[in-house]
C-alpha cells in the first residue's frame, strides 16, 4: 500500500481550510497580506510531498531502529537528521515566524495544517521540528534582541532543534515542586544545576546544535510556581557572532525506552554548572512557558487526530481489498468472497474511526483559527472574544482527541484482525504512538481539572456566552436543511444538558466543596468535549452539504456526523447523570480498601 493513503486526503484538508475556516480570507488581513490563497495552498503541496519523501518513507524502519546511546553520544537513523534539515530548508520552521524575525509570516491554520502532513507521516521525526518552533516563539516573544540575533537563524534554517525542560523525576507534572537551580555566574549570566526527566530531543548529533528551554529556580525564588524562572541553555554555547563555542556542561544519563514515539530520543537530562541565559522576567518563567505549553497542547490533539486519520485510512484501504466471508444471504460456499468493507460490523468500525479522527483533526484546526483571529481579527471584540474561547478550548483540545482516537486506532487494528495486530502492519504502530498522547503535555487528568476547576468559571462572563452563541447560529443554520435539522435538535439538548450540569457543578464549588466539584472532571471534559464536536460535526456537515451538493465527499461527512450524534453524542445522557447527581463512587474510595 502507498504510504499516500494514510495521510488526510487533500480533498478533506480542502474542505477543512477553504470551505469551513475560510483560510483566503485570511490574506486580506495585514499579518497575511503578503500571501496570495494559492501561494499557501502550494506550500501544503510542498508539505505534503516532503512528507512522504523524508518522514513516512523511513517510518517504519526508524520504529523498528529507535535511537541508541553508547555512553557519549547519541545515535539516531540518519534519515531523520536529512528529513529535518529538508523540513527547515522548505521554510517549515519559520513558516509562522514574524517576516520581523527571519520567518514567513504565514496563518497559524496552515502551519497546524500542514504539521498535520508531517506528524501523520512519522510522528516521531515530526516532533522535533514541533518543538524547534515553539522554542523559537518562545525567543519572538521574550527574547532579547540579542537573544534573538543568538539562536534564532540556527533554530529557523534547521542548523539547531529545541527542546522543553519542565519536568523533573520528583515532581512529574507538579511543577511547584521543581529543584533546578540557576546561580547568578557574576558576569549577568547563570549558572543550571539539576536534573530533567522526559525531556525529547535533549541528546542527538542531527543538528550542530541544541537549544534548551529550562524551568529552574533563582537563589531569591519564592516557593511554588511562583518561584519559577525560564532559562536557554543550549547544548554548545553560542558566541557572540552567532557561531558555536565549548560543550556546555549538559549531560544524559540514558534514554528512556517508550511504547511508541520510538524514533524521538527522549532522556534523563542533568545540568551540572550549565551556562544558561534568562528568558523573560525572574520568577515569570511559568507564564512565559505557557506559551508553548498550549501551543504543544494543540499540536498534541492534533497529533492524535491525524494518527487516527493514519490507521483509518490504512484500515480503509485494506477492507476494500481483504476478502473473507460471504453476504449473509448468500448460502452458496463455493460463491466468491466478499471485501470485509461489505460487512456491516466493518463498516461501523470504519465509521467509528472516521467520525472521532475526523472530529478530534477538525476541533484543532478551529483551535488554530482562533489563533489567527485572536492575532489579526480587525475588530478588538472578536479578538478579545477568540483569545477566550481558546484559552477555554485548549484543555479539550489536548485531551479529547489524545482520548477518543485511541478507539479509532483499536478499531484499525480489529479492521486487519491477525495482521493489524503484527509489526508487519503500521496500525499497532499508529496505536502505540498515539498512546503517549493521553500522557505528555499535561495528562488528560490535569487537563480535566483544568477545564472545570479554571477556564470554565473563568469562562462565565466572555468564553461560554460566546460558545454557546456560536452553537446556536449552527444549529439555526441547520435548520434550514432537512436532513440536518434533526441533529441540530440533538445539539440543543446537548447543550442544554451541558450547561444545566455546569451549573450545578459550579454551584457545588462556590459552596465550598471543592472536591466534590471536581471529583469526576475527566468525565465533564468527555461531557464538554462530545458536545463541542458534536458542533462542529454539525457545522461541517452543513458546509460540506452547501459547497459540494450530490458528492461522495458531502454524504461521507453527512453520515460521520450522523454517527457521531447517534453512536457517541448519547454517552453524554450517562456522564451528565454522573456528574449531575455528584457521584462520590471514586471520591469515597478509601485507599486500603484496593
Amino acid at each position: 500500500m502507498s504510504t499516500t493513503d494514510w495521510l488526510l486526503p487533500e480533498a478533506d484538508l480542502a474542505l477543512l481550510l477553504h470551505d469551513w475556516l475560510g483560510l483566503a480570507e485570511l490574506c486580506e488581513r495585514a499579518p497575511y497580506a503578503e500571501h496570495e490563497p494559492e501561494d499557501l495552498d502550494a506550500v501544503l503541496g510542498v508539505a505534503r510531498e516532503l512528507a512522504l519523501s523524508h518522514f513516512a518513507a523511513h517510518a517504519a524502519r526508524l520504529d523498528a531502529n529507535e535511537p541508541t546511546f553508547d555512553g557519549e553520544r547519541v545515535h539516531v537513523l540518519p534519515e531523520v537528521g536529512r528529513a529535518i534539515r529538508a523540513h527547515a530548508e522548505a521554510g517549515f520552521v519559520a513558516a509562522g515566524i514574524p517576516e520581523e524575525h527571519g520567518g514567513l509570516g504565514m496563518p497559524v491554520l496552515l502551519t497546524q495544517a500542514a504539521a498535520a502532513l508531517f506528524t501523520g507521516a512519522d510522528a516521531s521525526t515530526a516532533g522535533y521540528p514541533m518543538l524547534t518552533t515553539g522554542v523559537a516563539n518562545l525567543l519572538v516573544s521574550f527574547g532579547s534582541p540579542a537573544q534573538q540575533a543568538r539562536y534564532l537563524p540556527a533554530l529557523l534554517e534547521g542548523r539547531a532543534t529545541g527542546t522543553m525542560a519542565l519536568s523533573e523525576p520528583q515532581a512529574g507534572s507538579s511543577l511547584a515542586d521543581l529543584r533546578t537551580r540557576a546561580e547568578p555566574d557574576g558576569a549577568g549570566g547563570y549558572r543550571l544545576t539539576g536534573d530533567k526527566m522526559w525531556i525529547s530531543g535533549a541528546e542527538h548529533e542531527l543538528t550542530d546544535n541544541i537549544v534548551n528551554m529550562v524551568l529552574a529556580r533563582l537563589p531569591d525564588a519564592p516557593p511554588g510556581t511562583k518561584g519559577i524562572s525560564l532559562f536557554v541553555v543550549p547544548r554548545y554555547e553560542v558566541l557572540e557572532d552567532g557561531t558555536r563555542g565549548p560543550r556546555n556542561a549538559v549531560r544524559i544519563s540514558g534514554l528512556n525506552h517508550k511504547l511508541g514515539y520510538r524514533g524521538a530520543v527522549n532522556t534523563v537530562l542533568h545540568f551540572e554548572g550549565a551556562r544558561a541565559e534568562l528568558l523573560g522576567p525572574p520568577h515569570g518563567g511559568l507564564a512565559c512557558m505557557f506559551q508553548m505549553m498550549n501551543e504543544s497542547r494543540i499540536a498534541v490533539g492534533l497529533g492524535a487526530g491525524v494518527l487516527g486519520i493514519a490507521g483509518y485510512r490504512y484500515s480503509l484501504a485494506y477492507a476494500r481489498e481483504r476478502r473473507q466471508g460471504r453476504a449473509l444471504t448468500q448460502r452458496d460456499p463455493a460463491s466468491p468472497q466478499v471485501p470485509i468493507i461489505e460487512h456491516a460490523d466493518v463498516r461501523r468500525m470504519l465509521l467509528c474511526q472516521k467520525a472521532l479522527s475526523e472530529g478530534a483533526v477538525a476541533l484543532s484546526l478551529y483551535c488554530a483559527r482562533l489563533v489567527d483571529d485572536e492575532r489579526s481579527h480587525p475588530d478588538a471584540s472578536v479578538r478579545a472574544e477568540s483569545k477566550a474561547l481558546l484559552d477555554l478550548l485548549t484543555p479539550v483540545a489536548k485531551a479529547w482527541p489524545s482520548q477518543h482516537t485511541l478507539r479509532a486506532n483499536e478499531h484499525a487494528i480489529q479492521v486487519l484482525g491477525g495482521y493489524g495486530y503484527t509489526r508487519d502492519y503500521p496500525v499497532e504502530r499508529f496505536y502505540r504512538d498515539n498512546r503517549l498522547n493521553p500522557i505528555h503535555e499535561g495528562t488528560n487528568g490535569i487537563q480535566a481539572l483544568d477545564l472545570l476547576g479554571r477556564k470554565v468559571p473563568r469562562a462565565l462572563g466572555l468564553a461560554l456566552p460566546a460558545l454557546l452563541r456560536r452553537m446556536e447560529r449552527t444549529a439555526t443554520q441547520a435548520d434550514g436543511h432537512e436532513l440536518l435539522a434533526p441533529l441540530a435538535a440533538r445539539l440543543r439538548a446537548a447543550v442544554d444538558r451541558t450547561t444545566q450540569v455546569t451549573q450545578v457543578l459550579l454551584a457545588t464549588g462556590q459552596q465550598g466543596q471543592p472536591e466534590r466539584m471536581l471529583a469526576n472532571a475527566s468525565v465533564y471534559l468527555d461531557l464538554f468535549g462530545h458536545t463541542v464536536v458534536a458542533w462542529l460535526w454539525l457545522d461541517l456537515a452543513r458546509v460540506a452539504l452547501e459547497r459540494h451538493p450530490d458528492t461522495d465527499l458531502a454524504r461521507g461527512k453527512l453520515q460521520a456526523a450522523r454517527y457521531f450524534f447517534r453512536w457517541e453524542l448519547p454517552q453524554a445522557a450517562g456522564w451528565a447523570e454522573i456528574l449531575e447527581s455528584l457521584d462520590p463512587t471514586c471520591l469515597d474510595m478509601q485507599t486500603d480498601w484496593f
